[in-house]
């Protein structure tokens, strides 16, 4: 069992590159602003190209994964993750700036996928839960570490962004050396025909081939996705994936420090305040991940929505009336319930939820949605808030509303806590 633990970590690394490469742009897009005089429809751009390249990475994940499997598109991954790095950090004009954050989006994008889909094709049934969710651990791990070095790097003067962006190069050569030493994932195999090989490999991992005890050998070959019998697993995924942005999440994480000026804070205690948020989000995505497979997701995601719709009404209202002493932790608050549902299950069930031949295009359709709804979120935010008198009462008060909607999608959801992947599918083609 070290063993499965050991690769998951390797795999996972993925997710805090994912995590950091997301959120440093926080620290960074004011100062990125001012540099190349940006107004607020190319200020949210340049924020948000990083995620129109996570769309395009999450598009495009499927296929690759399918034909040279999840580790080799995951060392390419760790590759394009340094050389973004490196570009954002020398970046000489912000159209060099905004290739190296399209790459590094890319990136993130197909990690998004194959991350998940790598770690839940080779975790037994009663941990998959934790282990795929090791995955959004890392990525709430790079997320803080982001906002600690942007901290650290704010007083380093006119280049201090170069800082911020660039360090990401460390642990993208980790991430690259360390996959070298991880397996193909079995179920893979089983689709390239390499049954003896599959086998190796689930014996390694102390499992036994479980397609054979469904029958599910013979569909271990590749099926167009978008077909009636996945529609149900296509709606989950998606709608999942919509509810999850429609909270606000990445555009909080995004602008946090601007949300903290917009409010009043000194511009220290602005770059101060998202690492409360960052350890916040480390510290419940820990205790989601530690509670997912015993309570289960859909409990898990319709407590956390009580919570953030609670939270999400007080940050809206105190900044209608202009006391924001409490903003932080109404912000905390909502921070704390994303990580302990959405934050906690939606990598675990986009990745499961699907069949074997149709695992990596459903968990790139569920990834992809995902991100243009990211992307979306994350370029009207600014343009909202600096146009709009009381722009962040509405934006926060539509982020409320949006939580409501989807504690009624989760009603409808599926548990699959405990099951095998087989067994899932089983189950739902049942209900189709």
């Amino acid at each position: 069992m070290s063993k499965i633990w050991k690769y998951v970590f390797i795999a996972s690394l993925g997710g805090f590159l994912f995590g950091f490469e997301t959120a440093v742009i926080s620290g960074a897009e004011k100062i990125i602003q001012q540099l190349w005089d940006l107004n607020s429809f190319w200020h949210g751009f340049t924020v948000s190209i990083s995620l129109i390249g996570t769309i395009f990475g999450a598009i495009g994940a499927a296929k690759p994964a399918q034909r040279y499997g999840r580790k080799r598109v995951l060392q390419a991954v760790a590759v394009m993750y340094l050389l973004s790095a490196i570009g954002c950090g020398l970046s000489f004009n912000w159209y060099m700036f905004l290739f190296f954050r399209l790459l590094g989006g890319i990136s993130v994008g197909v990690s998004s996928v194959v991350g998940p889909l790598y770690i839940a094709e080779i975790a037994p049934a009663k941990l998959r839960g934790r282990m795929t969710g090791m995955f959004q651990i890392m990525i709430v791990s790079g997320i803080f570490i982001a906002y600690l070095t942007n901290f650290l790097f704010a007083g380093f003067g006119e280049h201090a962004w170069r800082y911020m962006l660039g360090i990401m190069a460390i642990p993208s050569i980790a991430f690259l050396m360390l996959l070298g030493t991880i397996p193909f994932s079995p179920r893979w195999l089983l689709l390239q025909d390499r049954q003896e090989e599959a086998d190796v490999v689930f014996a390694s991992l102390g499992q036994q081939n479980d397609t054979r005890d469904v029958g599910e050998t013979k569909l271990n070959t590749e099926e167009p996705l978008f077909q009636a019998k996945y529609r149900k697993p296509i709606i989950f995924a998606v709608l999942l994936a919509v509810f999850n942005q429609f909270t606000g999440i990445n555009a909080i994480l995004y602008y946090a420090p601007r949300i903290f000026e917009m409010a009043g804070f000194s511009t220290e205690m602005a770059f101060l305040q998202p690492i409360f948020i960052g350890g916040t989000n480390l510290l419940f995505t820990l205790i989601g991940m530690s509670i997912i497979d015993k309570y289960g997701r859909k409990k898990l995601l319709l407590s956390g929505a009580v919570g953030m719709f609670i939270f999400l009404l007080l940050a809206a209202f105190g900044l209608k009336s202009g006391d924001t002493s409490f903003l932080l932790y109404y912000i905390m608050g909502f921070i704390a319930s994303f990580a302990l549902s959405q934050g906690a299950v939606i990598w675990v069930f986009i990745s499961e939820i699907f069949p074997n031949a149709v695992r990596a295009q459903g968990t790139s359709l569920g990834s992809t949605t995902h991100w243009v709804m990211a992307a979306i979120i994350s370029w009207v935010f600014p343009i909202v808030v600096e146009n709009i008198t009381g722009g962040g009462f509405y934006i926060f008060l539509f982020y409320a509303i949006m939580v409501v909607l989807s504690f009624f999608f989760i009603l409808g959801m599926p548990e699959t806590k405990g099951k095998s992947l087989e067994q899932i599918q089983e189950e739902l083609k049942g209900k189709a």
